[in-house]
């Protein structure tokens, strides 16, 4: 029996992309067997296991339109100043992201969902990555999503989690280790940004940031077996090359509508082109 699983990775405000391929699919017909995400990817793949439909894909689309909104990135520079001087290792509470995700995720738990998913988080005691399939729900999301420095440590049964885009940015390998043999991969658009060798010392950072986030998931790429089909689904985005700077706009909100409906038109044409 063929077993399709979304795998959906890391990236903040551009995981709109995300919410614009998971719509396309969604109206071909494409339903998952499971989801397995990474960082805004546990997001977006928690909504989408939550209701694989359609209907529940428009309603991610919503919850992009609102995140502004809801005060997860709070723009006041005063009151980031004195996050920091209480926290000292984050701009951000996570409480604002805890409350959206309560308010409108349908599931508290993830025994809830309609389908099995499974997001990923870094252990800072440990130093491996940790994957969460059952129990509380929210938490293990919040710990998904822990960028350093923007967001707090999360603390589950006594150990400390960052994002888990440090150690695994697109779980490809995860799906295939369940036994998928169709996986659509859902991400926000860098993997098609061409890397070149850094100009300036600023830019260093980036690029090396960029291959290490890239090399894992091109090396599971090319270890899976003939007998599982892998598509890597389009952005829709300008070929261009690969940020710099614009790595830092996590709290840009401005082009989130955009996002999703350039991935939302280039997968629909990419599904329509497939045998």
């Amino acid at each position: 029996m063929t077993r399709t699983a979304l795998v959906l990775g890391g990236g903040g405000v551009l995981g709109a992309a995300e919410a614009g391929m998971a719509r396309a699919l969604l109206e071909a017909g494409i339903r998952p067997d499971l989801v397995c995400g990474t960082s805004v990817g546990a997001i977006n793949g928690a909504a989408l296991a939550a209701d694989p439909t359609p209907a529940g894909a428009q309603r991610l689309l919503a919850t992009w339109e609102a995140l502004a909104e809801e005060g997860v990135f709070d723009g006041s520079f005063m009151r980031r100043a004195a996050e920091v001087m209480r926290r000292r290792t984050a701009l951000h509470s996570n409480s604002a992201l805890r409350r959206m995700l309560q308010n409108r995720l349908p599931a508290r738990t993830f025994e809830e969902l309609a389908v099995p998913f499974e997001c990923v988080a870094a252990s800072i005691e440990r130093a491996q990555e940790h994957w969460f399939g059952t129990g509380d729900l929210i938490e293990p999301i919040l710990a998904s999503c822990a960028l350093p420095g923007v967001f707090p440590p999360v603390c589950i049964d006594g150990e400390h989690f960052v994002d888990g885009g440090l150690v695994n940015s697109i779980p490809l390998d995860r799906a295939v280790a369940h036994g998928a043999d169709t996986v659509y991969v859902l991400h926000v658009g860098r993997l098609e940004e061409q890397l070149r060798p850094p100009r300036f010392l600023w830019e260093v950072g980036f690029v090396a940031f960029e291959i290490s986030r890239r090399h894992r998931f091109l090396g599971d790429l090319a270890r899976v077996g003939p007998g599982t089909t892998v598509h890597v689904l389009p952005s829709g985005q300008p070929q261009r090359q690969a940020a710099t700077w614009s790595n830092l706009r996590y709290r840009d909100t401005s082009r989130m509508a955009s996002r999703a409906e350039l991935a939302y038109d280039a997968t629909r044409q990419y599904l329509e082109a497939l045998p």
